[in-house]
């Protein structure tokens, strides 16, 4: 009598688990949707810059975001021929009006050495959005040296794949000065490339086109 009842049983128990929806996923199956949101997100990009009365040059910068975790390289961005090393903190909230925030702290090595506290800040609202970056570079043998630098874009997006806007930066990168120029940007983007172009203070001195490239995966 108990070879028919553990054989109804066992019947009983399948027909139950198809009825609803076959076998049960395994752990790594069910935890997948967490390893996509912590998966490792990377940026090349490089502005080309040509500057009016002054060198033109080349500034690349490669990034790598995982969950919280921000790292960065730059070149020929806080001075010509000159790197620096990046680590930050990633921060995201709110939901029709959205955040993002990452301090960050970074080492500057070339043709000036020191330190650099930094952030960027995106605010993102429907189609409009507000992008800032700024960093205070601390040298470490003269501090008159010391200078903050600062990069900020309002745009508006249309349609995904289209941008305009207003750029504003405060620089001494290409000038003996220090500068504060402003101008239009146009965007584009396919797919995973990004391409921009920026006309700061056009028609002035010291006018400056910045062609700007970016492939993200």
């Amino acid at each position: 009598m108990r070879l028919p009842r553990l054989l109804f049983a066992s019947g009983l128990v399948l027909a139950l688990s198809n009825s609803l929806g076959g076998t049960v996923p395994d752990s790594q199956s069910a935890a997948n949707p967490e390893v996509e949101d912590k998966r490792w997100e990377f940026s090349l990009s490089s502005g080309t810059y040509f500057v009016k009365g002054g060198p033109d040059f080349v500034n690349p910068t490669v990034t790598a975001d995982r969950d919280w975790l921000h790292l960065e390289a730059r070149y020929n961005y806080e001075a010509l021929n000159t790197g620096s090393l990046w680590l930050g903190y990633n921060f995201c909230f709110g939901e029709k009006l959205v955040f993002g925030v990452t301090p960050m702290v970074g080492g500057v090595f070339g043709d000036i050495t020191g330190v650099a506290p930094g952030y960027k800040i995106t605010v993102s609202y429907k189609m409009f959005e507000l992008y800032t970056l700024g960093q205070y570079f601390i040298d470490d043998t003269r501090h008159e040296d010391n200078f903050f630098y600062t990069w900020s874009e309002l745009t508006c997006s249309p349609v995904d794949w289209f941008k305009f806007g207003l750029v504003v930066d405060r620089t001494k990168l290409a000038v003996e000065n220090f500068d504060i120029r402003r101008g239009p940007l146009v965007g584009f983007k396919y797919k995973c490339f990004d391409f921009s172009v920026y006309w700061l203070n056009p028609g002035s001195s010291d006018e400056t086109v910045i062609l700007y490239t970016a492939l993200n995966f």
